[in-house]
């Protein structure tokens, strides 16, 4: 397994699992991001932070600590 932090510019994956728990897992849900969900990598900061991606039409940016915990394929 990969996580979306690993995953390539202009690739689409599908969310397998959400790692973490708490007020950090309740934010990534309430982005939209669940199991089951693609997720589309726009553009990732050369140097960091943030990792954008479009969930269900919505462009979003993520931090690179959050984008650790979404396991995808």
């Amino acid at each position: 397994m990969k996580t979306l932090k690993e995953t390539s510019v202009g690739e689409t994956v599908k969310v397998v699992k959400l790692n973490g728990s708490g007020p950090v897992k309740r934010r990534i849900m309430d982005m939209g991001i669940t199991k089951g969900v693609d997720v589309f990598v726009r553009k990732v900061a050369p140097l960091g932070d943030p990792v954008e991606v479009t969930v269900r039409g919505y462009e979003l940016s993520l931090r690179k600590a959050d984008a650790e915990m979404i396991e995808v394929e």
